[in-house]
């Protein structure tokens, strides 16, 4: 059997990576760094969240940044620390997640307890307790 290739980067565009970069060190409460070409890497346990700046595209006023068209979800061991320091960025999801508020901490029914939020350029996050995490494997 082969050996199944190590997901290591997931990148998010951002229209201003100075600014995402400070909100993302808030959020995430870690330290990101700037790795150049308008990006800024966040260690987020064997896979870098790649924040990555784009200009505005055309002359046509085209946005900028495309947000990502799936959440990306990220195993915290402290859910509520996290999730206040969401709610002092006001980033916390104001949309209803299987008729439940999605910014509010709850348990999903599949077993997760988590919440969700959405970054400066609309980038969909959900943030889930470690302990909760369903994989679906029954191991």
């Amino acid at each position: 059997m082969r050996k199944a290739p190590r997901l290591f980067r997931i990148a998010l565009e951002v229209g201003n990576g100075a600014k995402a970069a400070k909100f993302y060190e808030r959020l995430l409460g870690v330290a990101g760094r700037a790795v150049g070409g308008g990006r800024h890497y966040f260690d987020c346990g064997g896979v870098i969240l790649a924040l990555v700046e784009v200009s505005r595209r055309g002359s046509g006023g085209n946005a900028g940044p495309e947000p990502a068209p799936e959440n990306v979800y990220l195993a915290v061991a402290n859910l509520a620390a996290v999730h206040a320091r969401a709610r002092s960025l006001r980033c916390l999801s104001k949309e209803k997640v299987h008729d439940e508020p999605g910014g509010a901490i709850v348990r999903r029914p599949w077993g997760e307890r988590s919440f969700y939020a959405l970054d400066r350029d609309r980038n969909p996050l959900c943030f889930v307790d470690a302990r909760t995490l369903f994989t679906g494997r029954r191991d």
